[in-house]
């Protein structure tokens, strides 16, 4: 007689505006950490060498960013270790809901942390009595006063993007056409951000600047919202 196995629950990706949520929980538990190291997936990766929304509201806030080579999991290996951990510990396979699977992690953590004797017999949290120190407090409620957008400013004017332009004389930055004029059409150009200006800067390779394009969803009611970029719209394919 053969065997069915129930269907495994389908998990969809996080949102920015969820992914943000458990940052702020995590940060009211252990403080805001001095930098994050991410990889380039989904919701945090760069986008042609822009950050996106949730990074930018990271750096707001103070965190440093550093993001892996694409491809390479290798270069944040510690927390791979970490997750294939807890994922064997908390399996997820086996939970049929996101509060059952919350309820499995929650549990995993802190059997790792308080539990299990990993260091000459004693758990983490003893081992390392400093990870109990929260070195940088962190209130939602104070967040509106302690965002800064020129941390943001700062990160983003230290950038170089390479763009080139289509048939029409236009790029795309944060998901938006940029027109720099037909007659750049084709043309590649180096793009930086003035922060003096909020705009872009668009030039040749030989420094001469082409046009400056008002960078407008960088301001702080945008990042804050989380509605920094927008996806390209898709091509229509043309009917045969």
């Amino acid at each position: 007689m053969p065997v069915s196995f129930p269907p495994q629950p389908q998990w969809q990706a996080i949102e920015p505006e969820d992914a943000r949520a458990l940052f702020r929980r995590v940060f009211r538990r252990w403080g805001l950490p001095w930098g994050i190291r991410v990889d380039n997936g989904h919701p945090w990766g760069l986008n042609s060498g822009l950050p996106p929304a949730l990074a930018l509201w990271l750096m707001g806030l103070g965190v440093d960013m550093a993001w892996i080579p694409p491809g390479q999991p290798q270069h944040n290996g510690k927390v791979e270790r970490c997750n294939g951990v807890t994922q064997q510990w908390a399996e997820p396979a086996s939970c049929g809901s996101r509060i059952e699977l919350q309820e499995h992690l929650n549990r995993a953590c802190l059997i790792q942390r308080e539990k299990y004797p990993s260091i000459e017999g004693r758990p983490r949290i003893e081992a390392f009595p400093e990870l109990r120190l929260i070195e940088r407090p962190y209130s939602a409620e104070a967040e509106d006063s302690s965002w800064d957008l020129s941390r943001v400013e700062q990160f983003l004017g230290e950038q170089v993007l390479y763009r080139r332009a289509n048939a029409k004389g236009a790029i795309w930055l944060y998901g938006w056409g940029r027109s720099l004029g037909r007659k750049h059409q084709g043309k590649e150009v180096c793009v930086r951000f003035d922060k003096s200006s909020c705009s872009w800067i668009a030039s040749d390779h030989q420094g001469r600047e082409l046009n400056r394009l008002p960078a407008e969803e960088l301001s702080r009611e945008r990042i804050l919202a989380l509605e920094v970029g927008r996806k390209r719209p898709q091509r229509q394919k043309s009917k045969e």
